[in-house]
C-alpha cells in the first residue's frame, strides 16, 4: 500500500509531500503488464502470442517497470493531494529519496498550489463610465475622415504648398561627398506630413515642377542615423512633379464606394452612424474593462504560483514568435525570450484567478445567447453576416475566445452594479484617438 509519510509547507504556495511506494505492488503490476504484452508482442523467431515470458521481460522489462512506477507515483500523489484538499498548480517535481530499504522506494513531490481567494469589497471603488451619444456632428467628422482616406492627387501647375504631394530627386553631400542615404530619385514627399525633417520640407514649398534649389541644413543632435546626427550638409533638390489633393464629393459614387449599392446618401449616413455606434460601444467597454481590471487587482492583492506565470509568459512568447512568422520575419534572427513577458504574464494570471472566482461565486458563466449576441454584433460590420456567424461556430476555439470575452463583460457588469460608477461625458475625438 502506497503511503504518504509527511507533508510540509515550503512557502505561501509551495508544498512538499513525502511518499513511499512498496516495490511488491510495483513488481506485481510489472508482471501483469508483461503477461498482457506477451499475448500480442511480435518478435523474430517466435509466433505471435508464443514468445516466452522470460524473453519478453528481458526486452521490455525496464520499460514496463518505468511505466508501473510512474503510475504508482501518480496515484500516490493524487491520493495525497486529494486527502489534503489541495489544488495543484502545474506539474510537481518528483525526486527519489534514499531509504536503505529495498522493499520500498521513497519519493518527495514539490509543487505549488492555487491561492485561496477571498473576494474583497468593491463598493467604495469608483470608475468613470464614459458617455457619448453619436449624432450628426460625429457622422460628419467620420465621413470627412473617409473622404481623406480616398484622396486622389492631380497635377498642379503651380508652386508646391501645404498638403501637396511633391515628387523630387535629391542629392545630399557632407564635406562635398555624397553620404549614405543621401540620394534618391522620384521620391514622393507629402508637405506637412512630418515624414521629412521640417528644415527639408520648408525648402520644397514654393517650388514648381522643373525648378531646383540648393540649400544647407543641419541634422538634429538626436537624429536616428548616428553618422548624420548634428552634422551640417548640403542638399540639391529638383522638383519633378507637384500634385494637389482632391477629396471626393459626398455623392452617389462616394456612397457606393462605402458599400451602399444604390448610392443613397441617407442610407450611407445611417450605416456610418450604426458602425460608429458599435465602435463607440466597443471602445467605451474597453475603457471600462481596463478600469475594472485595475480596480480588481488593487482590491485583491495575492501571490500566484510561479509555475502558472512561467507558463503564461511562455505562451505569450510563443504568440509573439507566431506573429513575427506571419509578418515574414525569421524568428531565428529575432530570439524571443519568455522573460520579456514576465510582468504581463503575472498580471494576466492574477486577473485570471480573480475573475474566475468572481464568476464562480456570482454565477456569471457565459450563456449561449450572450455568445451569439456578441457574434451577431461582430457580424453586422461585414457584408455577409451569416458567413461570419458560421465561421465562429466552425471552430470550438473561436467560440471559447468569445466565451472568455463574455465572461469579462459579465464581470464588468457585476462590478458596476456593486461599485461606484460615475458617468462622465467624453469627447468623440478623445475616445477614438485614445482607444486607437
Amino acid at each position: 500500500m502506497i503511503q504518504m509519510q509527511t507533508s510540509e509547507n515550503l512557502g505561501p504556495l509551495e508544498r512538499r509531500i513525502e511518499m513511499t511506494v512498496p516495490m511488491a505492488e510495483v513488481d506485481k503490476d510489472v508482471d501483469e503488464r508483461l503477461k498482457k504484452l506477451a499475448r500480442t508482442v511480435r518478435m523474430a523467431g517466435f509466433r505471435p502470442g508464443k514468445v516466452p515470458l522470460k524473453v519478453v521481460a528481458q526486452q521490455y522489462g525496464p520499460q514496463m517497470r518505468s511505466e508501473a512506477l510512474g503510475e504508482a507515483l501518480s496515484r500516490a500523489f493524487g491520493a495525497a493531494v486529494s486527502e489534503q484538499k489541495l489544488r495543484v498548480a502545474g506539474q510537481p517535481r518528483i525526486e527519489a529519496q534514499s531509504t536503505g530499504d529495498e522493499s520500498s522506494m521513497a519519493f518527495s513531490a514539490v509543487f505549488e498550489v492555487y491561492p485561496e481567494i477571498v473576494l474583497g469589497d468593491v463598493s467604495d471603488r469608483e470608475v468613470e463610465r464614459p458617455q457619448l451619444v453619436v449624432g450628426d456632428a460625429e457622422v460628419d467628422r467620420t465621413i470627412e475622415v473617409l473622404r481623406k482616406q480616398r484622396t486622389v492627387f492631380e497635377i498642379a501647375h503651380r508652386p508646391a504648398q501645404e498638403s501637396d504631394r511633391v515628387t523630387i530627386d535629391f542629392t545630399g553631400r557632407r564635406d562635398g561627398e555624397i553620404f549614405e542615404g543621401g540620394q534618391a530619385s522620384d521620391y514622393p514627399v507629402m508637405l506637412g506630413s512630418g515624414a521629412m525633417l521640417p528644415q527639408f520640407e520648408s525648402q520644397l514649398a514654393g517650388l514648381a515642377a522643373g525648378e531646383s534649389r540648393t540649400f544647407d541644413m543641419t541634422f538634429p543632435e538626436d537624429y536616428h542615423a548616428p553618422h548624420l546626427a548634428g552634422q551640417q550638409v548640403q542638399f540639391e533638390v529638383s522638383v519633378k512633379k507637384v500634385e494637389a489633393p482632391r477629396l471626393p464629393e459626398v455623392d452617389g459614387d462616394f456612397a457606393r464606394s462605402l458599400g451602399v449599392g444604390d448610392g443613397d446618401i441617407t442610407r450611407m449616413r445611417e450605416e456610418v452612424k450604426a458602425n460608429l455606434e458599435r465602435e463607440v460601444r466597443k471602445r467605451i467597454q474597453a475603457r471600462l474593462k481596463e478600469q475594472v481590471m485595475e480596480a480588481l487587482l488593487a482590491t485583491h492583492p495575492l501571490e500566484v504560483p510561479k509555475t502558472l506565470v512561467d507558463e503564461e509568459a511562455g505562451q505569450l512568447a510563443e504568440n509573439a514568435r507566431a506573429d513575427l512568422a506571419r509578418r515574414g520575419i525569421d524568428v531565428k534572427q529575432v530570439p524571443v525570450d519568455g522573460s520579456w513577458f514576465a510582468d504581463q504574464a503575472l498580471r494576466r494570471v492574477k486577473l485570471g484567478l480573480i475573475v474566475a472566482e468572481i464568476v464562480k461565486q456570482n454565477h456569471l458563466e457565459a450563456k449561449p445567447e450572450q455568445v451569439r449576441a456578441l457574434i451577431d454584433e461582430f457580424a453586422q460590420s461585414y457584408e455577409d453576416p451569416k458567413d461570419v456567424v458560421r465561421w465562429y461556430y466552425e471552430q470550438p476555439q473561436r467560440l471559447a475566445d468569445l466565451q472568455g470575452m463574455v465572461l469579462e463583460n459579465n464581470v464588468v457588469e457585476w462590478f458596476l452594479a456593486n461599485a461606484r460608477p460615475v458617468d462622465k461625458p467624453v469627447a468623440f475625438e478623445e475616445l477614438m484617438e485614445t482607444a486607437a
